[in-house]
């Protein structure tokens, strides 16, 4: 990608660029949901499917996550990805970001206390928006109270 390219993708966490994502995405992959209801990312999934998201778990260990089918990694996803939303540890998260630009994920949502800079800079520099250390359920509320 171009710098001139580059620069059309948001800065990571830009609000206005999270609030047109929230509004306009439709498919949220979710790495690492837990079938765990007690879980973070397990509450965080089952809000999103009632506020009209469509879930899609990525958890090797589970066939399926509040009632639907569970692939082991983001290529095996077979429809179009408008967020990816990383409930694993900061460590983990370079290969996710490299699996979300493969299958041209459009954005990679960095829960609360994942952060990886170099890794969202990679996927900047592949086009995908990043938003970085939130919570997509709090960013949702703060929005449509």
């Amino acid at each position: 990608m171009t710098p001139q390219q580059e620069s059309r993708v948001p800065a990571v966490n830009d609000a206005e660029a999270i609030t047109e994502l929230l509004a306009s995405a439709k498919t949220i992959a979710v790495v690492g949901l837990s079938p765990k209801s007690f879980r973070p990312s397990y509450g965080v999934s089952r809000y999103l499917q009632s506020a009209g998201y469509r879930i899609i778990p990525v958890n090797p260990n589970e066939p399926r996550i509040l009632g639907e089918k569970s692939y082991a990694r983001l290529q095996d996803v077979p429809e179009k990805i408008d967020i990816v939303d990383v409930f694993r540890r900061s460590d983990l998260v370079h290969q996710i970001v490299d699996d979300a630009i493969e299958v041209g994920a459009r954005s990679i949502w960095m829960q609360e206390g994942v952060l990886d800079d170099a890794s969202a800079e990679r996927a900047r520099a592949a086009g995908i928006f990043v938003v970085m250390d939130r919570c997509i359920f709090k960013e949702i509320r703060r929005r449509d109270p």
